[in-house]
């Protein structure tokens, strides 16, 4: 039974999900358990390298864990590899998670570092895995958008801080609507508006209430009348969301090829994160992204899984530009809300690609 070491570079893992999700929890679990045994009886064993902004933390982490390499330079980590030190590189994981840029300070960072870490990837030729664990966490129920399908119209509803639960909401609809014909065609303008606003382009038919309405029916969370006595209530149309949603915001995303897309962040709605999308033969699909409660955070197992066969078949079992399209609509939507709230064409977020047939979500 032989032993391979295969290297990898983990970008971010000062934060808190990128420590103790990504790093204690997986791949110094994996590592303390011996390593992946494959099916011919061989053991993967990651050989990671630690990177991150803050040089003394990481220090302090690498020092803990017995974690020789660590640098706050992406592109160092890649050269050590590539230059040859006995460790195989396959894989970048980037695990930028949950941090915090002031609104006055929004300079692209996130979509940028990204943007760059993908260029190494394909210049370098290996593997790159990023993005949230709402797109392969479990579903209620567990529907897909069929492969090829036409789309109308999709509807995200979110809640928490921005960033990063809008960051997550978006994603979690990217990966419904990248499924569409075609594939991603890019972004052609974004726009981010707040309070009342947001109920005054429903009633203009800017966002879908039929599609809220199918959204909100998957909530298990609905606050108002459902939570005080349990009673079953129709929260898109009864006129309880402005009474229950202080400070609402939705985020339009035109695409190139017309397809129009809206998160709804809802706090004080629900508690979950749903979505639905109506279908040019006016069917609609509707799905919760199901968060099991904390401690646990099992959801995160489902985004391990896919780590994992990264490290395994050397291949990234989704496409990383999911990750970047959400970054960037992400970066623009912030634009729009500090520069007025206007509407912003975006050219150079003409990113295109086509998502992979099979579903990757838990079940």
């Amino acid at each position: 039974m032989a032993e391979r070491r295969l290297g990898l570079i983990m970008h971010g893992i000062t934060g808190r999900m990128g420590y103790n999700q990504h790093l204690v929890r997986s791949i110094l679990a994996i590592r303390e358990q011996g390593g992946v045994v494959l099916a011919n009886g061989d053991r993967l064993m990651p050989d990671p390298i630690l990177v991150g902004r803050d040089g003394d933390k990481l220090e302090r982490i690498a020092k803990r864990h017995g974690i020789a390499r660590w640098t706050t330079d992406v592109a160092k980590a890649l050269a050590k590899y590539v230059e040859g030190t006995g460790t195989q590189f396959n894989g970048l994981l980037t695990l930028g998670d949950n941090f915090y840029v002031p609104l006055k300070d929004v300079e692209d960072y996130q979509f940028q570092s990204l943007f760059e870490d993908m260029f190494d990837a394909k210049r370098l030729n290996f593997p790159f895995l990023a993005g949230s664990s709402l797109p392969v966490t479990w579903r209620l129920p567990p529907v897909e958008v069929p492969y090829g399908a036409k789309l109308d119209e999709a509807l995200m509803v979110g809640v928490g801080g921005s960033d990063p639960m809008d960051y997550h909401a978006l994603e979690a609809m990217q990966c419904m609507v990248e499924r569409r014909q075609g594939g991603e065609t890019g972004i052609k303008a974004v726009q981010l508006i707040e309070g009342d606003d947001v109920w005054k382009a429903g009633e203009e038919g800017r966002w879908s209430k039929r599609l809220l309405e199918a959204a909100l029916s998957r909530s298990d969370s609905l606050q108002g009348d459902s939570e005080l006595d349990s009673r079953p209530q129709d929260l898109a149309n009864n006129g309880q969301l402005p009474k229950l949603v202080k400070n609402p915001a939705a985020y339009f995303i035109e695409r190139n090829d017309g397809l129009r897309t809206t998160l709804l962040m809802l706090n004080g709605a629900l508690q979950d994160y749903c979505f639905a999308a109506q279908l040019a033969n006016g069917e609609i699909v509707s799905t919760q992204f199901f968060l099991p409660p904390t401690p646990n955070v099992t959801y995160s197992a489902c985004l391990v899984a896919q780590i994992e066969e990264m490290i395994v078949t050397g291949r990234a079992p989704y496409p990383v530009e999911r990750t970047q399209i959400a970054s960037a609509m992400l970066d623009r939507c912030l634009d729009s809300k500090v520069e007025g709230h206007r509407r912003i064409e975006t050219p150079e977020l003409n990113i295109r690609y086509r998502a992979p047939k099979e579903s990757r979500f838990g079940g």
